[in-house]
Formats: structure tokens, C-alpha cells, sequence
């Protein structure tokens, strides 16, 4: 059902349609849709196409913070999986476990933040297995402080996932 203000794409006279509606004697409430025929309104079709080359030629403003190259996350990792083994094979007398911890922390945390957006990094077997050992060592020191001990299973299978990646870093995956 259409109503006498709807106005149509397809429409080429256009005149202002006035509805006047009284609630009561003393108050009245009009409506006004009036369009000036002498300017034409783009139609939706030539809307969308409009916007949509705009979006499409516009560059993006806001892009996440992408790695730069391949050789960059190759480096990178390279320097995480060498600080987890450095710090988890520390002495726990160490007066330096602390502050290596939170060197680490603070190395896996931007490579985290940098990396696990990207989905051509996801599936690699490098990435893969230095994020499990970040996960694992991150929630060690979180639950029992930079000064715990790494237990004996735990540290060995971060060891384990270490090589593996770096093993993948060395064949390109």
C-alpha cells in the first residue's frame, strides 16, 4: 500500500505532498515533503555505484600493523626462541631472573601483538610452536612469579617446541 508522501526513484514530476492531521482543535501537526523539481536527486543505483568507487579507490587509513617482510618474522622469532631458552635455562639464584623475565615478557608480548593477525602466518609450524611456548612459559611466570622454577616436563617440552620451530623457521615454514 502506498502512501500519498512515499516517493518513488521513478518518479519525473515531483510535487509537494502536504498532509495535515489534527489530534485536537487546538493543536495541529503538518507533515511536508517537498523536493525541488529543478534539481534531481541521483538515484540509488548511481548512489551505490558512487560510494562503492569511492570505497574502492580510497586507500585504507587505518591498517593494522602488518609485518614488513618474511626475513623481519624470521629475525624476530629467531630472537624470541633464543630469550625463552636463555631465560628458562637460567639459575633461579640468578639476581638477573627478573629482569630477563620481564625482557621476555615484554619481547613475546609486542611478537604476539604483531604476528597473530596475520593469516599467512598462521598456519605455519614456526609460529605455531613459538606461540605455544610463549603461552606456556607467559602463564608459568604469571601464575608463580619470575623467580619459580621452571618444573622439569614443562621446561622440556618448551625446549621441544623451540627446536621444532626453529627447525620450521630454517626450512621457510
Amino acid at each position: 500500500m502506498a502512501s500519498p508522501t512515499l516517493i518513488t526513484p521513478t518518479a519525473t514530476n515531483l510535487k509537494p505532498a502536504i498532509a495535515s492531521v489534527r489530534s485536537k482543535p487546538s493543536a495541529t501537526v503538518i507533515t511536508c515533503s517537498a523536493i525541488n523539481a529543478s534539481s534531481p536527486l541521483p538515484r540509488r543505483r548511481e548512489l551505490l555505484s558512487l560510494t562503492a568507487g569511492i570505497a574502492f579507490l580510497s586507500p585504507a587509513v587505518a591498517a593494522p600493523a602488518l609485518a614488513a617482510t618474511d626475513e623481519e618474522y624470521v629475525k624476530e622469532t629467531g630472537v624470541v626462541i633464543e630469550k625463552v631458552r636463555k631465560t628458562i635455562n637460567m639459575d633461579r639464584n640468578d639476581p638477573n631472573v627478573a629482569d630477563a623475565v620481564a625482557d621476555l615478557r615484554e619481547t613475546s608480548n609486542s611478537w604476539v601483538a604483531k604476528y597473530r593477525r596475520e593469516k599467512a602466518l598462521l598456519g605455519r609450524p614456526s609460529f605455531r610452536d613459538t606461540y605455544s611456548a610463549l603461552n606456556a612459559v607467559s602463564g608459568h611466570y604469571i601464575s608463580f612469579g619470575p623467580t619459580a622454577p621452571i618444573p622439569a616436563k614443562r621446561r622440556v617440552r618448551i625446549l621441544e617446541e623451540m627446536d621444532t620451530a626453529e627447525k620450521a623457521l630454517l626450512r621457510g615454514r
